[in-house]
């Protein structure tokens, strides 16, 4: 009998995740292994959203930095087109009223992977030349998709409109994270921060026996850099997948 399938996204983003997954007949634990939190300080990312109808691109690194952004955007001007990294992040664009239809969307094609890589290659940068984008995102992460955007003489700015806090080890938190590695489980990783995060509360709770119980688990994760990041910590236990959650799914099925 197959074991749970834990989600480690943050709440909001996995329960629709959580939904499919008991479709397929499993049990799905919902384990939010980062924290999503806005900034306290919110004056630059609504100084750079009123100016949004001046750049030519406006770059959304993950769903929360367009949820993030949303609650500051009355309505997306015309002619600004939109990038973003994953088919998560068209879906939250859509809760926002935001589709093909009115607004010109860059995204990864299908089966490749939902990285910044693959974005900046689905766009026509040299048609940035000259002109403004704007890169909307975490406290912190990658320089990659800024570098990329200014080698092709765009004028970019960088905002963040939020910050990622691994959850401390509460009580309750502890006795889950108990349960879960006593026996073997599917464990869905959506981020290294968050596989880094589980490893260290791993072994806060246990630092003696919890990542040895840990690589026993199965990982399932849908990008190669968080596969090469649980290689690094020990765990080999690891199925990467396509894309979205659709590749996710495909996977705890051919476990079955």
């Amino acid at each position: 009998m197959p074991g749970k399938v834990v989600i480690t996204r943050p709440r909001a983003q996995a329960e629709p995740l959580a939904r499919a997954v008991a479709a397929l007949g499993r049990e799905a634990v919902v384990l939010p292994l980062l924290d999503i939190e806005p900034l306290p300080d919110q004056s630059a990312l609504k100084q750079a959203l009123a100016q949004l109808g001046d750049y030519a691109l406006a770059a959304f690194v993950s769903p929360n930095a367009i949820d993030a952004a949303f609650a500051h955007i009355p309505a997306w001007p015309s002619g600004v087109a939109i990038g973003v990294v994953g088919e998560g992040s068209r879906a939250a664009l859509a809760r926002h009223g935001v589709d093909e239809r009115s607004v010109t969307i860059y995204c990864p094609a299908q089966g490749e992977a939902s990285d910044t890589e693959h974005l900046l290659r689905a766009i026509d940068l040299v048609q940035l030349a000259g002109r403004r984008v704007l890169i909307v995102r975490g406290e912190s992460g990658r320089e990659l998709m800024a570098d990329g955007f200014i080698a092709a003489g765009a004028a970019v700015t960088v905002v963040p409109a939020y910050r990622r806090a691994v959850p401390a080890l509460t009580p309750a938190l502890a006795a889950q994270l108990a349960a879960l590695v006593a026996t073997p489980n599917d464990w869905i990783i959506t981020s290294s921060e968050a596989l880094r995060g589980l490893v260290e509360r791993v072994r806060e709770l246990d630092p003696e026996g919890g990542v040895a119980k840990l690589q026993q688990q199965h990982l399932v994760v849908p990008h190669a850099r968080i596969a090469e990041t649980a290689f690094s910590l020990g765990l080999t236990r690891v199925t990467q997948t396509g894309s979205g959650d659709a590749g996710v799914l495909a996977a705890l099925q051919s476990q079955e």
